[in-house]
């Protein structure tokens, strides 16, 4: 594995961290300082790499992204199948946030749903904030009746 100052050049540019993303020689310190990058679609890439673990996963969620980004990202690292429960956590309480705020992170919201490292109760809370929808409560609903079945486990809710 290769550290992330090996593979960029001396000159960087934006697309450069985007293209180290990808890169299998990446070493996982090389992940976690892209994790922490200024550029939102950098750390976008970072989310859907396989090879994140949880603390790179963790790191994405330190900084604060455009609404835009950070429903993406929410959902990306919800969805993610190296998340852990601490992670996971983080993620609804950023969702719960952005759903006070006005914003709709409900590919957020129905991905944490579907994940059984939480509680039932804990995704309830989501469906009484201000920003929860009649079509988000439905879709909570679903996901965690339908997709927590042995033969729905995983599948993607359509909401």
């Amino acid at each position: 594995m290769v550290d992330l100052d090996a593979l960029l050049p001396p000159s960087r540019t934006p697309r450069d961290y985007l293209n180290a993303v990808t890169d299998p020689r990446l070493d996982a310190a090389g992940l976690r300082q892209l994790a922490r990058s200024p550029y939102g679609f950098v750390r976008l890439a970072v989310a859907q790499q396989p090879r994140a673990d949880a603390s790179v996963l963790a790191e994405l969620l330190t900084e604060p992204l455009a609404p835009w980004d950070a429903n993406r990202l929410y959902r990306l690292v919800a969805e993610h199948p190296n998340a852990d429960r601490a992670v996971l956590l983080r993620v609804l309480d950023r969702t719960e946030e952005l759903l006070r705020a006005g914003s709709r992170p409900y590919g957020a919201a129905i991905a944490l749903a579907v994940r059984t490292e939480l509680t039932p109760a804990e995704i309830d809370r989501l469906r009484h904030l201000p920003g929860a929808s009649r079509r988000l409560r439905r879709g909570l609903t679903r996901a965690l009746t339908h997709a927590r079945t042995p033969r729905g486990h995983r599948e993607r809710i359509e909401w």
